[in-house]
């Protein structure tokens, strides 16, 4: 079976080395391949055109979360509110089934990290993965009017963001990340923002006590982060998140009743230790900025 990642750029994307590295964990290595292509929206179309029945699925990348969504034949809830999918199952009739496992990583990584319930909240930056994060949120437990602040550069730019929180029927605020300062009585943080925009907001997010998620994965730990992680703070990484939507991923693509979280951590930590030794920055299907999850 076949099943790979698209997006563009696609060419560091570390879905290869945690896809692969799953399947030989559950005996499937030689059986399945995984794969990396370069593909902008105007491919996509195509692309899903040509394949066959040998095809499992697909992870998608920036830019082509919405129109996955156009072309799919079902698409599951989530990903109808969140705005995006980015993942594509292939059922044995050939249909095209589109998920939203972001969500899930956000989740599950905060759960890793012993945050099991946030009543209010904090996102910085107001882009695609915004709204993943407002999702995760929810389920989380932030579900009262107001309980989710997104602090945007550019609060004109929250459209989309407000536009899923509509669909979730949530009533998220919306303000201007430089007034930030002492506003930030809240359990958890999400900066969303690109790697370095976060560190001039590291006074106000230690200050606050709340839980850190930082989408940044390389290099790693942020100035953000290091000043969470020095104050005492819980702290949780972009490759956290990375890990645990592949890992639904792959049980989405295989049936897996539970993807080999373990291997697949200790391959893709394994793969980013290689690059960081080669020089190779970690940037690519999934990162804006250097290692920045790319929504």
């Amino acid at each position: 079976m076949r099943a790979a990642v698209l997006g563009s750029p696609v060419g560091h994307s570390l879905s290869p080395a945690l896809h692969t590295a799953a399947y030989a964990a559950l005996g499937l290595a030689g059986e399945w391949d995984y794969t990396l292509h370069e593909c902008r929206e105007e491919g996509l179309a195509a692309f899903l055109q040509g394949c066959g029945a040998e095809w499992a699925g697909l992870s998608l990348t920036m830019p082509l979360k919405r129109e996955a969504l156009r072309l799919a034949d079902e698409v599951e809830p989530l990903a109808r509110e969140v705005g995006g999918a980015n993942t594509v199952v292939f059922d044995r009739r050939g249909r095209r089934l589109a998920y939203n496992t972001d969500v899930h990583g956000i989740v599950a990584a905060l759960r890793e990290a012993g945050v099991e319930r946030a009543s209010s909240a904090a996102v910085l930056g107001g882009g695609a993965t915004a709204a993943s994060a407002v999702a995760a949120l929810r389920e989380l437990g932030a579900t009262g009017d107001g309980a989710v602040t997104v602090w945007a550069r550019d609060p004109k730019r929250t459209a989309g963001v407000a536009a899923a929180a509509e669909r979730m029927q949530l009533g998220v605020a919306t303000a201007p990340l430089e007034r930030i300062e002492g506003r930030l009585d809240v359990d958890v943080v999400v900066s969303t923002l690109p790697t370095g925009a976060g560190d001039a907001y590291a006074a106000p997010v230690v200050a606050s006590g709340a839980a850190l998620f930082d989408v940044v994965y390389s290099p790693w730990p942020t100035v953000l982060a290091s000043a969470a992680q020095e104050a005492g703070r819980t702290v949780v990484d972009g490759f956290a998140m990375l890990l645990h939507q592949a890992a639904r991923q792959v049980e989405l693509m295989t049936g897996a009743e539970q993807a080999p979280v373990e291997a697949m951590r200790a391959a893709g930590l394994a793969e980013l230790r290689r690059r960081s030794a080669g020089g190779a920055a970690a940037e690519g299907a999934e990162t804006g900025g250097s290692g920045a999850l790319r929504e």
